[in-house]
């Protein structure tokens, strides 16, 4: 029998996008000039994804989720995903939420954000106000603040908790913080972990008020950055790590946290690599590096977040630039993903992020192409959400890709054949022989 195949998964972070009139009624990736991306979809099976259904916007976190072969119910949050990839030792049972410095201001007793993204940061700054909050008790609940990348961090709550609060951060200037309270359905420990962290919050918007560097900030004329917002809370779970569940050996070449986070939650391997200026050299360098790890790995994903940074900075012409950076640097590195034996090669993004408009993330599917031996390959020739429609893959929803992967790679078990105590879904599973005595 052959052996089994292996995948590089490409995941342009943010790629899909809404039509532009700039671009004709286009997207910036249909406009874009991508002939690498072109030439890759007509070698192989095109399609539609999205990581849930569509219309439902998602963040990267949960749609790697799914990307990664795993259900909902499965997902710890962002909190301690985010956690994890930073190397903060979360205990099983602690709660962990998703932190961030803004500036806000006082309204009739009420918290008013002022700016989400305070203007003109000094590099050094940051590290400074976090440090200035340091750790608080509540009760019996003891909470930390740990410092992240800018002006993003992780709060960690510890003794009876549990994650089932609402969010503090709008994501929004010009409107009040919301209040954290417990989710409708959550047990007593929820509406306790909200009193705990509004009280931290609290307390972290006095210490933040008399700090030097707001009042520098201040005299300056520029907002104070004041206050701590909190979204996303969550505890670890116990997921079947990847290799056990998959039959595949897992890694990450990618830069961000919280993909390092999730690597290290599912049980795969992560090469941490950083971004630079040039977003086509940085993809070049990544494939370069998961080629070399074919050796020791047979699922590489390889991440660029890029696509969805231009987006966020609502630039139409931008996202075009770098949809056009990463397909010159693809073009310098997809020579040997194709004649590598065995290998198949999936391009696609997470989700859609739109370069226009007030959301942060949209609910359009993204494309997709397989390139491998045997791919049904069809008439698709251009890259983009509306070409790839046509495709023989049809839409794939979230757990679909991976499981499409391992039909591709010859992985896929058959329905009803068992050969492990463990339900898993590849085949042959890792089995005990059979023994005469």
């Amino acid at each position: 029998m052959d052996e089994p195949g292996k995948c590089i998964l490409i995941v342009l972070d943010g790629l899909g996008d809404r039509a532009y009139d700039r671009f004709g009624g286009r997207t910036p990736l249909a406009a874009a000039h991508t002939p690498t991306l072109d030439r890759l979809a007509g070698l192989g099976a095109n399609g539609l994804f999205h990581a849930a259904r569509p219309g439902l916007p998602l963040p990267s976190e949960n749609a790697h989720f799914a990307m990664f072969g795993y259900g909902s119910e499965d997902f710890p949050g962002r909190g301690p995903l985010e956690a994890l990839g930073a190397g903060v030792d979360v205990g099983r049972d602690d709660v962990a939420v998703l932190a961030r410095l803004v500036s806000a201001d006082q309204r009739d007793g009420r918290l008013f954000l002022r700016r989400d993204k305070p203007e003109r940061l000094a590099p050094e700054e940051p590290a400074a106000l976090f440090s200035a909050v340091g750790s608080f008790q509540y009760k019996d609940v003891a909470v930390r603040l740990w410092p992240g990348k800018g002006l993003f961090g992780v709060i960690t709550l510890s003794g009876e908790v549990d994650p089932r609060i609402t969010d503090s951060n709008p994501m929004r200037d010009g409107c009040f913080v919301s209040e954290i309270l417990p989710h409708a359905d959550a047990p007593p420990a929820a509406a306790h972990t909200a009193r705990a962290l509004k009280a931290f919050l609290v307390h972290a918007h006095a210490a933040l008020c008399g700090h030097p560097v707001n009042a520098g900030r201040v005299e300056k004329g520029l907002s104070p950055v004041n206050m701590v917002v909190t979204q996303r809370a969550g505890r670890l779970g116990r997921p079947t790590p990847f290799r056990e569940r998959f039959g595949m050996r897992g890694l990450s070449v990618s830069s961000g946290v919280i993909y390092h986070g999730l690597c290290a939650y599912l049980g795969m391997d992560v090469h941490k690599v950083r971004d630079t200026v040039d977003p086509g050299r940085d993809l070049a360098e990544r494939l370069d590096i998961a080629v070399r790890s074919l050796e020791t790995h047979d699922f590489i994903h390889v991440h660029t977040k890029a696509p969805d940074e231009a987006a966020h900075a609502k630039d139409p012409d931008l996202k075009k630039e770098v949809v056009e950076s990463l397909d010159a640097g693809l073009g310098e590195a997809v020579a040997p993903l194709l004649e590598a034996p065995g290998v198949m090669t999936v391009v696609t993004a997470d989700h859609s992020t739109p370069s226009a408009g007030p959301l942060i993330h949209s609910g359009e599917p993204v494309p997709v192409v397989m390139v491998h031996k045997g791919a049904r390959r069809d008439a698709v020739t251009r890259f983009d959400e509306v070409g790839a429609a046509s495709g023989a893959l049809g839409l794939l929803r979230g757990r679909e890709l991976l499981y499409t992967i391992l039909n591709a790679t010859n992985r896929a078990r058959l329905a009803g054949i068992r050969d492990t105590p463990q339900r898993r879904l590849f085949w042959p599973g890792e089995y005990e022989p059979f023994a005469l005595k």
